[in-house]
């Protein structure tokens, strides 16, 4: 039996308080499907608290009006903070989100620090100020603070996520308040302790789980300047819309269907060793997730045997067990969505290498067996559709511009990669798929680059100083002759 955690209070400025409303959060474990914590939901009225301790923080705490390296100073003991409680963070998320243990040590807590610590290089290397020859004169530009963010968050990498926002929002000088989502608000709490004790000024950071309603009014606050989300493209949209009121403005990082292209001369287990796990990381709950692979024709039966037979090894169960590789999924929602385009896929025609259902022996918790599918078309829905899951779809093709072109043939825009024994050609495939992150012989996600998507797959950029320089303003002061 789970130890119930229970938090009474939210998060704001940097101080426990009580919350203004009644209404509460309960925490399902998608393992044992008991409530395994309650926090409170936080109403308009918090949301109105938090954004006016942000705004007050923002336009006259110390906060921008520090230097930045001692700004540098506070985020690095953050990230110091959230170091020395990685293994405590990694439990926490994979009991409310199903993540493997294993995968949450390494993606869910280090690789949050892997966040902070290259904001924090980019910062420092950062351009704030430069002087410019103009065509009337000498120009100072600047670049400063874009004010009071809004950062919601998903429930697959929450702490990854809230670092990719946070980091770049607070070492530019901005206030934030922070918005978990009702599946996964228990390890923002440990946010927030670190936080506090980093020393982080009154008013810079506020957490405030809630759901859709809520967050919408968040998003639509006139005392918000900029919203960073990342979740689903219908959810996207609608983010853009209602901050579209105030001309807030936006980041958006959202869905994916990406592709891995298998070229004719790849090797067979190198290939097979590098896919399996980007395909179905973290259960197949990750916006990158290569979850079609283009396999030529000439050699589809040895990759899709290869692939099955690895997908039919991963060991599924207990998201807490070091040896656990696929969990469960994250709600009993997301458990019927997989079957039913499990289902869907069956109809029109694709079919089953392996998985398929429920995991034989787990018939408590959320899982769905690690799952491929084999002769399918690019048109089909199971290709073209985020499940958010462990379902792989495998197409083949029948030479190396087909594969580009249904790489490409997709509403989404965010990841792929490409195997081949030559990588100078594997780089000229990845010059034409249409995607804001590509890999060559692997699959890898760096934070000292920008990351972000193509098509439905999101505006703007998270990551390097393309994703850094989205938290300020541009400013030009032109300059007298003599300056």
């Amino acid at each position: 039996m789970t130890e119930l955690v229970e938090h009474g209070k939210l998060f704001v400025g940097g101080e426990l308080t009580d919350p203004l409303g009644e209404d509460v959060i309960e925490v399902i474990s998608p393992h044992t499907e008991e409530v395994i914590g309650r926090v409170p939901h936080a109403s308009t009225a918090d949301v109105d608290r938090a954004v006016g301790v942000a705004r007050r923080a923002f336009d006259e705490g110390p906060w921008p009006r520090m230097s930045l390296d001692e700004r540098i100073e506070v985020v690095s003991r953050i990230k110091d903070g959230i170091a020395a409680r990685h293994d405590e963070i990694a439990r926490v998320i994979s009991g409310q989100n199903g993540s493997p243990y294993s995968w949450s040590v390494l993606a869910q807590a280090l690789g949050a620090v892997m966040v902070w610590d290259s904001a924090i290089t980019v910062a420092r290397n950062f351009t704030y100020e430069e002087r410019r020859d103009g065509v009337l004169g000498r120009i100072l530009v600047r670049r400063e603070p874009v004010g009071v963010v809004a950062a919601v968050v998903p429930w697959n990498v929450p702490q990854f996520v809230a670092a990719a926002k946070l980091a770049p929002a607070l070492l530019t000088g901005c206030t934030a308040v922070l918005k978990p989502s009702p599946e996964s608000p228990l390890d923002a709490y440990l946010l927030g302790e670190i936080a506090r004790e980093a020393g982080l000024p009154e008013g810079v950071l506020s957490i405030l789980p809630a759901d859709r309603e809520v967050s919408e009014y968040l998003v639509g606050h006139p005392g918000v300047d900029k919203v960073s989300f990342t979740g689903s493209v219908a959810a996207g949209k609608r983010v853009m819309e209602v901050a579209a009121r105030n001309l807030t403005r936006v980041t958006l990082e959202l869905g994916g269907k990406s592709a891995a292209v298998v070229l004719p001369d790849a090797d067979v287990e190198t290939a097979v060793a590098g896919i399996a796990p980007a395909a179905w990381m973290n259960n197949g709950q990750a916006c990158v997730a290569q979850t079609r692979v283009l396999l030529p024709r000439s050699r589809y039966d040895e990759f899709a045997d290869a692939l099955a037979a690895a997908a039919g090894a991963l060991v599924v169960g207990d998201p807490l067990d070091p040896a656990t590789q696929v969990g469960p999924l994250v709600a009993r929602r997301q458990q019927q969505r997989n079957l039913d385009y499990i289902r869907i896929g069956q109809e029109e025609g694709a079919k089953i290498l392996t998985g398929g259902g429920r995991p034989a022996g787990l018939d408590r918790g959320w899982y769905v067996e690690p799952t491929l599918f084999g002769d399918v078309d690019n048109s089909m829905r199971i290709a073209r559709e985020e499940i958010f899951g462990p379902v792989i779809c495998l197409l083949p093709y029948d030479d190396e511009s087909d594969a580009v072109k249904i790489a490409n043939d997709s509403d989404y825009g965010l990841s792929g990669s490409v195997w081949t024994a030559d990588v100078e050609h594997g780089i000229e495939i990845a010059r034409q798929v249409r995607t804001g992150t590509y890999s060559v012989n692997t699959f890898s996600l760096d934070m000292l680059g920008p990351f972000g998507g193509y098509k439905n797959s999101g505006l703007g950029r998270e990551f390097g100083p393309e994703g850094y320089g989205a938290y300020l303003e541009h400013k030009m002061i032109h300059l007298p002759a003599d300056a």
